[in-house]
């Protein structure tokens, strides 16, 4: 929670959250489980990097989210982050639109969206900063994805 909160003022994920929260989960599992705990949170951690990573490298998101991702995968493990991936996604779909609409820009998010996915499927990567322009609204805080997706994967269980 507290990473989204800091989200949603800077539009960052600060890497003095990330780590330890990270690190907490590896020894927690591993602690609780033995190696095999330890190996099913770095599993989780290995899906979350799988699952965010493409997003991250068309840069979509940003590396604050992916660590985020990686350290709700080292807590949930493997299986559940399957699930908190796909209820982030969309959820991070909703929150998009939503957001686009209320800062009156969806016509801008949707070509900014089509750009991506054609550059994408061209096999281009853009360099940093030429996925949209600087305003506040062009890009929404994520971390509140991450953590709506991590808690529904706890609910469904």
């Amino acid at each position: 929670m507290l990473a989204s909160a800091i989200d949603i003022h800077s539009r960052r994920v600060p890497n003095w959250l990330v780590f330890p929260f990270l690190a907490a989960g590896i020894v927690t599992r591993a602690a609780t489980g033995g190696v095999a705990g330890a190996g099913l949170s770095l599993a989780g951690m290995g899906v979350a990097v799988l699952l965010f990573g493409l997003p991250c490298l068309v840069r979509a998101m940003g590396m604050g989210d992916l660590k985020l991702a990686a350290g709700v995968g080292a807590w949930i493990g493997p299986g559940q982050m399957l699930t908190a991936f796909v209820v982030t996604a969309i959820a991070g779909g909703v929150m998009a639109v939503g957001y686009t609409v209320c800062h009156r820009s969806l016509g801008q998010g949707l070509d900014k969206t089509s750009d991506l996915l054609a550059d994408l499927a061209r096999g281009k990567i853009r360099p940093r900063g030429q996925n949209g322009p600087a305003a506040p609204h062009a890009s929404i805080p994520y971390a509140p994805a991450i953590a709506f997706g991590a808690l529904f994967s706890f609910l469904a269980r």
